[in-house]
């Protein structure tokens, strides 16, 4: 069984403006279903995370602001569009899907966030489209419930999970990797505990080289008993916001050897779908749902 968070708050809180690609949170869920890949009962709605909750990872005071509406124009401005209730709402469902995914994952193997992936929301700040860091949240949730011991973060959308990184960087019991363009923004790179940037244009062959020859090293050195998994699609070369040079089948490929590696080690995984941006929305689509239909398959 999969189970997936998802709710159409995701789509309808989003100002018009930023409505594409962001439709792929309705239609993902209708696709799969259709297909067969997933059945209705897999998915599930989640609840809006308890402030207390969100403030044990984040800074009392930027959330409390958050919620009040007060954040400064430069705040804003870094996140990237106005900010209103119901996105606040929206990003506080967003982190719930994920922590509830992530006791799912305890019970079933694995979990979906249909939405997902804010990687770039510090502990004291937002940025780029990202209030509050839902992978983050929820790894903090499982160790201070003694539902983890070590996890590990892998973080494959094009762009570097620097929020996730600034996070944990005192942070012995989550190791943080991320595997993303060079170039790409953010353009002030914070430090992960292990970071791979690949030069412009990165193929299938090379990407899945480096990654064949990363993974193993990677689950040696953590021996992780949780893995958060950020699935970004923008790492193909259609990606309006990515400058990577993979093609669909390549992008399902690297989600099947990080899904059997997590398998083959018995170990939980929570995925978030994170990026995706290329002008055709069925190619978006179509590389999210790969994601599924591998793990259906694998788990």
């Amino acid at each position: 069984m999969i189970a997936v968070a998802f709710d159409p708050i995701y789509v309808l809180s989003l100002p018009e403006n930023h409505r594409f690609p962001m439709e792929k949170y309705d239609l993902l869920p209708k696709q799969l279903i259709h297909e067969g890949t997933c059945e209705p009962k897999d998915f599930f709605s989640p609840q809006a995370l308890d402030k207390e909750i969100v403030t044990v990872l984040h800074q009392k005071e930027y959330v409390d602001r958050l919620i009040r509406m007060e954040l400064s124009r430069s705040e804003i401005r870094k996140i990237g569009f106005p900010v209103s209730q119901q996105l606040i709402e929206r990003e506080l469902i967003i982190a719930g899907g994920t922590v509830e995914g992530a006791l799912k994952s305890l019970q079933w193997g694995i979990s979906f966030n249909i939405a997902g992936g804010t990687h770039h929301a510090f502990s004291t700040h937002g940025e780029a489209f990202c209030m509050l860091n839902d992978q983050a949240i929820a790894a903090r949730y499982l160790l201070d419930h003694l539902l983890a011991q070590k996890i590990l973060i892998i973080d494959l959308d094009v762009h570097q999970g620097n929020g996730t990184a600034e996070i944990f960087k005192k942070e012995d019991r989550v190791f943080t990797f991320s595997m993303h363009g060079q170039k790409n923004y953010p353009f002030k790179k914070e430090q992960s505990d292990w970071d791979i940037p690949m030069e412009d244009k990165t193929g299938d062959e090379k990407y899945l080289s480096v990654l064949d020859d990363t993974l193993p090293q990677l689950f040696d050195r953590v021996d992780p008993d949780f893995v958060f998994y950020l699935s970004g699609v923008d790492v193909m070369a259609t990606d309006r916001l990515g400058r990577l040079g993979m093609s669909l089948e390549g992008c399902k490929n690297r989600d099947e050897r990080v899904l059997e590696f997590c398998h083959k080690r018995s170990l939980p995984v929570q995925c978030s779908m994170g990026g995706g941006y290329s002008k055709d929305i069925k190619l978006i689509i179509e590389a999210h749902a790969n994601t599924y239909r591998v793990a259906h398959r694998i788990f």
